[in-house]
């Protein structure tokens, strides 16, 4: 059935309220009128919980030089050199952007607000060069940029709208562009039209793929997915970060630790508190994430126990609680002090290195459709990200796209054709949507996960497909609501990660397949997927 259909229009359609989407929309806002469009609360995305901070150079005894070498050795190979150049010489400015335009309190030697910032350090850093606010650096981001897009007259936020679909149309050349989406109103039910001239997908990543994740609920892939569905070329998704340290309780949701503890020397220790990482890398507890996850996940087996323990005993008691308040009042919550207890911890998935590939300005190879932060595939991260480049990423393509974005936008059509939903009807199996979506995320966490085969690879394959035919079924006989739409969109995102892993007949940074225990130099490349020409490797090297 065919039903009337409201439209909304703007200049800038952003999707998306993490650091990326919004740093955007403030950027251009003076120029016209922007809509965000987010599937929840305004400030729930992967942004808020981000803990460690922003990676950029400001120490006197550190170099641009040296943060693009520790982001070419985390990068195992697959960094674009020109990107994370561009990336680490923007970072020390846009970061001074977001502290004095936009009132992001960083944290300052002393707590004097006219002293140099202060800095942390994380795994794979040789220096000290985080930027941050304690340990809640995502929420104080997300804080300032919200009641600045909030006080602005042209930026609207839609909250509560979930993505059905990229809006495209073909000329008769056979070119395609994008001129905005199709989005569902949670409250209501009612299918919406968003049309612009330019679409910005800052979707964020795509955790929740994963049985266990430090993500949010909202990451569920959607961009990739969509941005897939329309033509894009999608990227480098067999690297999926898993982070090494999140905190494992029973009787508690997964909750992230972070890396910053070990960079204030936090030790992981087994369970007999022998330290877990000695001899095993030059860094030991500070190695970067994927080594140490593997080693996490090797112990886990080795000794058939349920977690390691991140130790900071050894530390200043009143330090650590000034330095880590969130995470030492979230550990207190299930009954851990870490000034004397040992956290127990496991690895989750984390950050997906991979996604819809753009230049250094977050152009897609779709006119019209931007794309920023971690659904984007810029080059910066290879094939394990640098902890906290993460939000240096999304800042740097976020200023770069409001640069460009008037110059790449795509005539939309003046008509846009009515939702149509057919003969689909309320849906009466809930209980399919749930079943699906766990049994989803448990083969990608058993087949997909940190270690991987290609007798995995080839199970998962084939349980995937058959998920995903019923998912299809499912979502064409009923109406769609923010469950489906979630599940159709992990299943896609789960099926492009499975086939990027089984391209690379290696291992590296994040891909670890024990068929193929070396890396090799003929795979330094990245991995493509899209629908017009299927799978296949870049033709290009890596410049290094």
């Amino acid at each position: 059935m065919t039903t009337s259909t409201p439209i909304h229009r703007s200049r800038y359609l952003v999707l998306g309220s993490g650091l990326a989407g919004l740093y955007f929309a403030l950027e251009v806002a003076d120029r016209g009128p922007v809509t965000i469009l987010t599937k929840h609360n305004a400030e729930s995305s992967n942004t808020r919980w981000a803990q460690g901070g922003i990676s950029a150079v400001f120490a006197g005894d550190d170099s641009l030089t040296e943060h693009v070498e520790d982001t070419l050795v985390v990068g195992a190979g697959l960094c674009d050199r020109e990107m994370v150049m561009h990336a680490v010489e923007h970072g020390p400015g846009l970061v001074r952007r977001l502290a004095e335009t936009y009132g992001v309190r960083f944290d300052r030697v002393n707590n004097d607000e006219t002293a140099p910032f202060e800095l942390g350090r994380e795994g794979g850093h040789s220096r000290r060069r985080v930027v941050h606010h304690r340990d809640m650096t995502g929420a104080e981001i997300e804080r300032a940029l919200l009641a600045a897009a909030h006080a602005h007259p042209n930026i609207t936020v839609h909250e509560h709208h979930t993505v059905i679909d990229l809006l495209s149309w073909t000329k008769v050349d056979g070119s395609r562009g994008c001129f905005g989406v199709y989005a569902l109103n949670n409250r209501d039910g009612q299918v919406e039209a968003f049309t612009a001239p330019v679409t910005v997908l800052a979707t964020g990543g795509a955790g929740r793929v994963y049985r266990y994740t430090s993500n949010p609920a909202v990451a569920t892939g959607d961009g990739i997915a969509m941005a897939y569905r329309i033509g894009a070329t999608v990227s480098n998704l067999e690297f999926m970060q898993f982070h090494p340290t999140c905190l494992y309780h029973p009787d508690a949701n997964t909750f992230l630790i972070s890396e910053a503890l070990r960079g204030e020397g936090g030790i992981l220790r087994r369970a007999d508190g022998t330290d877990l990482m000695a001899g095993r890398h030059a860094m030991g507890s500070l190695a970067p994430r994927d080594i140490v996850a593997r080693e996490i996940d090797a112990e886990l087996k080795r000794a058939g126990v349920r977690c390691v323990f991140l130790d900071m005993t050894h530390l200043d008691r009143e330090y650590v609680v000034q330095r880590f308040p969130a995470i030492h009042a979230r550990c207190m919550s299930v009954g851990i002090d870490m000034r004397k207890d040992p956290i127990p911890v496991v690895p989750a998935a984390h950050y997906m290195c991979g996604g819809v590939v753009v230049d250094r300005f977050g152009r897609t190879d779709i006119p019209g459709l931007l794309a920023i932060g971690e659904v984007a595939m810029s080059g910066l991260h290879g094939a394990c990200r640098l902890a906290s480049n993460s939000l240096l990423e999304a800042v740097v393509l976020a200023s770069g796209a409001a640069e460009i974005a008037d110059d790449f936008a795509r005539g939309a059509p003046d008509l846009v054709t009515p939702w149509n939903e057919g003969t689909a009807q309320n849906s009466d199996e809930a209980v399919m949507v749930s079943a699906n979506w766990e049994e989803l995320r448990a083969l990608m966490w058993n087949f997909v996960g940190i270690v991987r085969s290609d007798k995995r690879l080839e199970r998962g394959r084939r349980r995937i497909e058959l998920l995903r035919e019923e998912i299809a079924e499912y979502y064409w006989k009923f109406r769609v609501t923010r469950d489906v739409l979630e599940l159709r969109n992990i299943a896609l995102v789960g099926h492009l990660i499975l086939e990027c892993a089984r391209l690379r007949k290696e291992t590296r940074g994040l891909h670890y397949n024990i068929d193929y225990p070396d890396t090799l130099p003929e795979f330094a490349r990245n991995t493509l997927l899209d629908k017009r020409t299927g799978p296949r490797a870049s033709d290009v090297k890596i410049s290094q």
